[in-house]
């Protein structure tokens, strides 16, 4: 089912709304994630097949509704995407999926052995987000031979443990990014050695982390947009609306850019284009937080749960950009390309 044809998904999300202001947020994520899937909203349209910006709209829309629900969304339908693109769709025909693919130094796992695509886990996996939810992960591991292998693995296994002591956050505290340990875990191995990085998917996707950017951003703007709306002589107020309308419309510019680039070239390497799109949402995310949050003052921060736990949220969900670090990555891309390409 793709988002031209599958039922409107706002429903569920204002259920969602509902249910986390009267209930354990944590219910709420599971039973809404579960709703989603049950109701065949996770079959978005993949990745540079001429619907990239309806998946990404998808992804923005579930954001603007919670970032810790986005969060877990997008790492399981980022996982059908990916196991589509490694040919092992079947896997994920049930269940929760997760994609975690962080490489810290002190926490790598390794494949120790391996027999077809069965393959046995020792180690650590490191910022295993929504582990307590999903009922299964992608993740990255390493092989004898030094090379990166893409590995399925079902939760719950009892030659997992749960490691959640480091887990203090306050925002996006409820997606819960605990480490594993494996001690002889089984797994199964998903596409060729080093594909994981290597596929047209992996920078494609990266572009959907910026859609859910957006989608915060977005419903944050609404509160400011809203208040502007109502009879009232705040010029100042006006004056960080035009500011937010600016940033956000530059930022929306560059995802449809984007996407459409990656749908005109769906197997050429799309980090430049993604960089440089989640650079320009990463700027307009952090300009309207500033913003509305100077032009509101403390009341929905402190009054209006939605709009606190958003702001909350989305700074430590930025933060899955590597800031300074991916300017320069894209500072180098930009110096060896040829010249011209920002001429009006």
């Amino acid at each position: 089912m793709n988002a031209s044809t599958s039922p409107d998904i706002g429903p569920l999300l204002r259920a969602f709304s509902d249910r986390s202001q009267a209930r354990n947020i944590d219910h709420a994520l599971e039973y809404t994630l579960r709703a989603l899937q049950a109701g065949g909203h996770d079959g978005l349209p993949l990745p540079g097949q001429g619907q990239t910006l309806q998946r990404w709209r998808a992804l923005a829309q579930v954001a603007g509704c919670d970032l810790a629900l986005a969060k877990l969304y997008e790492g399981h339908t980022d996982a059908l995407a990916i196991l589509a693109e490694c040919d092992a769709a079947a896997l994920g025909a049930e269940g929760l999926w997760g994609v975690w693919a962080a490489e810290p130094p002190a926490a790598r796992a390794r494949i120790t052995a391996q027999e077809g695509r069965t393959v046995r886990l020792q180690g650590l996996k490191a910022w295993c987000s929504g582990a307590l939810q999903i009922d299964r992960a992608l993740i990255t591991a390493w092989r004898e031979d030094g090379r990166g292998q893409l590995v399925a693995i079902e939760l719950g296994h009892s030659r997992q443990r749960v490691i959640d002591t480091d887990w203090q956050a306050v925002g996006m505290a409820s997606t819960a990014s605990i480490t594993l340990a494996f001690d002889d875990c089984p797994g199964i191995a998903v596409g060729e050695p080093d594909q994981y990085l290597a596929r047209p998917g992996f920078w494609q996707g990266g572009g959907g982390i910026a859609a859910c950017w957006y989608g915060a951003a977005q419903a944050l703007a609404d509160y400011l947009h809203r208040h502007c709306g109502t009879p009232r002589d705040d010029p100042h107020a006006d004056a960080h609306l035009g500011s937010v309308d600016a940033a956000l419309i530059g930022a929306r510019a560059a995802l449809r850019e984007c996407a459409a680039w990656i749908d005109q070239h769906p197997q050429a390497d799309a980090s430049f284009a993604v960089r440089r799109a989640r650079a320009q949402v990463e700027h307009a995310a952090e300009h309207v937080l500033r913003q509305v949050g100077r032009a509101l003052g403390a009341t929905p921060f402190c009054r209006t749960g939605h709009f606190a736990r958003l702001s909350a949220d989305l700074p430590v969900y930025l933060r899955q950009s590597h800031a300074e670090r991916d300017l320069a990555a894209l500072g180098q891309q930009r110096a060896r390309s040829p010249a011209g390409d920002w001429q009006l």
